[in-house]
């Protein structure tokens, strides 16, 4: 059994789309080192099914229907784990959908809204929520789920790529909000992770992705989890508004 790690154990955490793929691998890495997490997600029903699966006596866990886009389901899901345990310490917005695959020109207006309002307006909304909890207790560890479409642009994903060059953006500027705070935040930017995600885009999209890592493969995202895991983490404490990039070897910069 992996041993639990003292920089987690009782830190109470937020994972968003936690009912699978990155998600669901970030919320189970942060249980098995000790801490206390909320899966959050749009499907309640599996993520129930998760929490029952990783912790029968439901002590550590809390599974809540989450819907990024609604401020109103964010403070919700933000107000629950504060009244039952006192707080919130860490913050992991995973939750996004890639959007179609598609030239500029075929893009639909709900293409664009879509994807920028959940994969940018829902780090937004939920970072709003639990900023003001972690500066009462002077202790926070936020971690935005990027891409590495963020920085270099994916063709046939503009709306995506610019969500996540947002998400980007976002985390460098609250970085340094709260940089004396003792509130850390930073992103990390996956190349291609195999999840349910990529069953959202044509094989030719995903075949066009994989060519540009050095590696030759798709990451998992149990590695994706590791880094995470480490920057919500004690030993994590003089890096905010940074971004670590897990992509196989294809980020340039």
């Amino acid at each position: 059994m992996q041993q639990e790690s003292e920089n987690i154990t009782g830190r109470v955490a937020i994972v968003t789309g936690a009912a699978r793929g990155i998600g669901l691998a970030v919320a189970t890495r942060l249980l098995k080192d000790g801490g206390r997490v909320v899966f959050g997600d749009l499907d309640g029903t599996e993520a129930e099914r998760r929490v029952g699966l990783l912790d029968s006596s439901g002590d550590r866990t809390m599974a809540l229907v989450l819907d990024v886009t609604r401020p109103a389901s964010v403070r919700a899901a933000v107000d629950a784990p504060v009244d039952r345990w006192g707080g919130v310490d860490i913050l992991v917005n995973n939750a996004g959908i890639a959007g179609r695959s598609l030239p500029l020109p075929e893009l639909t207006d709900d293409d664009w809204r879509s994807v920028l309002e959940i994969d940018l307006g829902g780090v937004f909304y939920c970072c709003r929520a639990v900023v003001p909890h972690m500066q009462r207790q002077g202790w926070g560890r936020i971690v935005n789920i990027a891409s590495i479409a963020g920085k270099e642009g994916n063709p046939n994903a503009i709306p995506y790529s610019a969500a996540k060059a947002g998400v980007i953006g976002l985390t460098k500027a609250l970085g340094k909000e709260l940089a004396t705070q003792g509130i850390l935040v930073n992103a990390v930017t996956p190349a291609v992770i195999e999840t349910d995600i990529l069953r959202q885009v044509s094989p030719e999209h995903v075949k066009y992705m994989v060519s540009r890592i050095p590696m030759g493969r798709t990451g998992r995202a149990e590695e994706v989890a590791a880094l995470v895991a480490w920057l919500c983490s004690d030993e994590c404490s003089f890096s905010t508004g940074a971004v670590f990039d897990i992509s196989g070897g294809r980020a340039t910069y």
